[in-house]
């Protein structure tokens, strides 16, 4: 959020937030630690052991790797060998783009996309920035894909890599069309799954990506690790960020981060056995803020495609009030005013910008995010709190323009 508590704005409002009882609807920067995850983590970090170690410790670490890998690929369906843990979807989509990139030919990828990439994009390309091709998004969001299809018909292309749900608005993009025309004209293709993995079902023995990075605070587990999925005979060169002791069957160097990885299976087992259930009753405690806000609040509306969404992200434009003043209006609500990785930065959403909004209306936009323990009672409260906050906005910058 770009704008502090103690902001004019909230100063009648907030309080001593140490104790609060805080409706956290924030999801999408992180999901809370699932109980599950925590009980793992811990018991992991009570033990001693380097995985890599052929002692007894060692083994009882690595074997608790090779567990969490399996639980993860229990949620993806694939082969456990096809997963490398990485420290975060971050890095995970570095390597991605960086490998499939080494292949020779265009990288192509979206204006929506996740700063993980596009800021890897422009790097890896700034020698040969024709060789970057950055598709536009319409006003709902979603990808024109008739510049892939020029793309791939005039090729070489070396990587496609779209996001499968925006981290901003939810929007889903379809990638079935995507992975037949890519792999018809000898593209591979990626995609950051991190918003998707654990909130949705996901089949990689039907979804034909290559390769797909995921983050394990995203759908309850510990922050700090993350994995890329790498199709098992994918034709890629070799070329790991991390060199060293060659982990990972030399695809990224380093000690394993046993506690972490750890964690990761955990909530990655949680998520699978809950997930229909969840996905359900968290799209309609989303539809339900969603009435409300819209019900309560004149001129305020909803960005992004709404049939094709992840079920617990909403983003939320209320013109002419400024996101951090609301936000700071509702000091016992967590939201956010945009992607928690570029946090503190000036300039306004780049995903609300790409989708043609103006500067105004995306600094005007709060996205609020749900998860698994997120309660009626929790929508509840912040609809009340945005209500009002909206109010308390409004009177503030009235009052302050009156002569």
């Amino acid at each position: 959020m770009t704008g502090a508590h103690s902001s004019k704005w909230g100063q009648n409002m907030a309080g001593d937030l140490r104790n609060a009882d805080v409706v956290y609807l924030d999801y999408n920067a992180t999901a809370p630690l699932r109980p599950e995850a925590l009980e793992a983590t811990l018991s992991a970090l009570q033990s001693v052991g380097n995985a890599s170690s052929m002692h007894h410790p060692g083994r009882e670490a690595a074997g608790r790797v090779d567990a969490a890998r399996r639980d993860l690929a229990d949620l993806l369906n694939c082969r456990p060998g096809e997963i490398i843990f990485t420290s975060g979807a971050t890095e995970a989509n570095n390597l991605a783009l960086r490998t499939g990139y080494a292949r020779g030919g265009l990288l192509v990828t979206t204006a929506a996309e996740h700063l993980a990439v596009i800021e890897t994009a422009r790097a890896i390309t700034a020698e040969h920035p024709e060789s970057l091709l950055v598709l536009p998004v319409d006003r709902d969001g979603v990808v024109d894909l008739e510049p892939l299809d020029a793309a791939l018909r005039d090729g070489p292309v070396a990587l496609v890599s779209l996001m499968i749900a925006n981290n901003e608005t939810g929007v889903l993009t379809d990638l079935a069309p995507v992975c037949k025309a890519a792999h018809e004209a000898g593209a591979l293709v990626h995609t950051d799954a991190t918003q998707y993995v654990g909130r949705l079902p996901l089949d990689l023995r039907e979804l034909d990506v290559d390769l797909l990075s995921l983050s394990a605070h995203k759908f309850g587990g510990p922050q700090g690790i993350g994995a890329l999925f790498v199709r098992r005979g994918t034709p890629l060169p070799h070329r790991p960020l991390l060199v060293g002791g060659g982990h990972e069957r030399g695809w990224r160097a380093g000690t394993l981060n046993v506690a972490g990885i750890t964690g990761l299976g955990a909530a990655a087992r949680a998520a699978r056995q809950q997930l229909a259930h969840e996905a359900e009753r968290i799209a309609a405690l989303r539809d339900a803020l969603e009435s409300a806000l819209t019900a309560e609040v004149a001129e305020c509306r909803i960005n992004g495609a709404r049939t094709r969404r992840l079920p617990g992200v909403t983003s939320i434009t209320f013109p002419g009030l400024p996101a951090d003043a609301v936000l700071a209006a509702m000091p016992h609500v967590a939201a956010s005013d945009g992607s928690a990785c570029s946090s503190g930065a000036p300039s306004p959403s780049h995903v609300l910008l790409a989708m043609g909004h103006s500067r105004d209306d995306a600094d005007s936009t709060v996205r609020f995010s749900l998860g698994y323990a997120t309660t009626e009672r929790d929508i509840e409260r912040a609809a009340t709190a945005a209500v009002n906050a909206v109010r308390h906005v409004r009177s503030v910058m009235a009052a302050t323009a009156e002569p």
